[in-house]
């Protein structure tokens, strides 16, 4: 099912802009990231993309300050993440992963509500839970359950619930779509776009499929040896206008659906 073109960005949206500054990090002689100078604006959806090791998770990671960089800085409307204290800079920043993390010891509710019970010492509210439920699309009777009761997908919702807990402006994505099958993933891209446009998020999400990127991001950067070697639209990525390693990128589910389309042709399979 494709997903339409997103709606236009309202005014009273409150994702903040993130301006990367000559950022740089190495690991031993090892360029994971190399003066990387890039903005991002308002409530816009930035898909990091690119071959493994070229970069994307180091990037992503600087922001909330998993990684600290050599160099260079990072800053969001403004301010440099390395003015603030890592545990309060965290808590402002939403942050989806690929395995999720849920406590399996801890219920639904309990896992939600985790950041706040750390940042206050109290469980979030039972309507804020519902509120949250309703908002990833899980029934409210989910609350009571631990992880093991849930499917991946489910589980990435909750994961995703709890990342906006903390009503954050700002969301970091780390392949949190990569280990559920193509039916669910596809599902859960699309209804977190859609969050992203209802909420007005800044969204920064690195995946390994190009087409998931292509789908759902309003710009996407194409990452090799560290460095951003291309930043463009998706219209602007399919018409190949974008260099080697981003056309080596989209040809990939352009030749998918070609051989997919050539093997309906032929009647493969029937």
């Amino acid at each position: 099912m494709a997903f339409p073109p997103p709606s236009p960005r309202p005014d009273t949206a409150r994702g903040p802009a993130v301006a990367f500054e000559g950022i740089g990090k190495r690991y031993g002689k090892v360029v994971a990231i190399g003066a990387v100078t890039a903005n991002i604006s308002p409530g816009t959806f930035v898909a990091i993309v690119g071959s493994s090791g070229s970069g994307k998770s180091t990037l992503l990671k600087a922001v909330n300050r998993l990684i600290e960089p050599d160099c260079g800085s990072v800053r969001i409307d403004g301010a440099d993440v390395a003015d603030q204290e890592p545990h309060r800079l965290r808590r402002s920043i939403g942050y989806v992963f690929q395995n999720v993390g849920l406590f399996p010891h801890m219920t639904v509710t309990q896992n939600i509500g985790i950041g706040s019970r750390i940042a206050t010492g109290d469980p979030l509210e039972a309507d804020r839970i519902a509120a949250l439920l309703d908002l990833v699309d899980l029934p409210r009777d989910f609350a009571p359950r631990l992880p093991e009761q849930l499917s991946g997908g489910q589980r990435q919702r909750v994961g995703v619930a709890r990342a906006l807990a903390g009503e954050p402006g700002l969301m970091l994505m780390d392949e949190p779509f990569g280990a559920l099958d193509p039916v669910t993933r596809e599902a859960l891209g699309e209804q977190y776009r859609a969050l992203h446009e209802r909420l007005g998020l800044t969204t920064i999400m690195v995946t390994h499929d190009m087409a998931e990127a292509l789908l759902f991001a309003d710009r996407i950067w194409v990452m090799a040896d560290g460095r951003i070697v291309a930043d463009a639209t998706p219209s602007q990525l399919i018409a190949g206008d974008c260099g080697p390693d981003a056309e080596a990128l989209v040809a990939v589910p352009r030749l998918q659906a070609e051989r997919i389309t050539a093997m309906r042709a032929a009647g493969i399979g029937a």
